[in-house]
């Protein structure tokens, strides 16, 4: 089914949230649905991160809505998301950043090609990931869903960066991981 977001871009709805399943190697091997991966066993399968930069080159920080199934109300990058089956990461990087955050980017740069994180959360809850991560550019201020992002920031990059580095149970898992890796965090 053909739909249109919030900005005027067509996509087509997938009829169930799929995620795409690796092996070891990162390698397709299938699908699962997305609410049947995260658990106390996640398969490992394909997602990304992005972070989001303004005109003044300010990163955007959002905190997680208190009614996520993995690490409620804690403060992570700009946006995260799985790309559904045949879909390019660019095309749901860019599917995402509508959905959760009322944005239009441009300018999107893979920054970690390779970044693959394991996690649990307090819950018990896993995260098993392949998650390339990207910067992108935005120009207006997010229109947040309240169901992905409880509330944003725009912050100063090498601010943010010290932040994660020195107090890392403040932020997701994958974030701080992330903060370690980017040589350089700026878009």
């Amino acid at each position: 089914m053909i739909e249109v977001d919030t900005v005027g871009h067509q996509y087509t709805a997938p009829t169930e949230d799929l995620v795409v399943l690796l092996d070891e190697d990162g390698r397709e091997i299938g699908t699962a649905p997305k609410s049947s991966v995260h658990g106390a066993d996640t398969s490992l399968h394909l997602a990304f991160s992005c972070y989001v930069f303004n005109e003044r080159g300010e990163v955007l920080l959002t905190r997680r809505a208190l009614g996520k199934k993995t690490w409620p109300g804690v403060w992570t990058n700009s946006f995260c998301g799985h790309p559904a089956p045949a879909e390019t990461l660019t095309d749901a990087v860019h599917r995402r950043a509508t959905f959760e955050l009322g944005l239009d980017i441009h300018g999107v740069d893979l920054a970690l090609p390779l970044f693959r994180y394991r996690a649990t959360d307090s819950s018990g809850i896993v995260e098993n990931e392949v998650c390339p991560v990207y910067l992108a550019r935005a120009t207006a201020d997010p229109v947040p869903n309240p169901d992905e992002v409880m509330e944003f920031t725009w912050t100063d990059p090498e601010s943010l960066r010290h932040s994660v580095l020195a107090s890392p149970f403040a932020f997701s898992p994958w974030m701080v991981l992330q903060m370690s890796e980017l040589e350089t965090f700026r878009a």
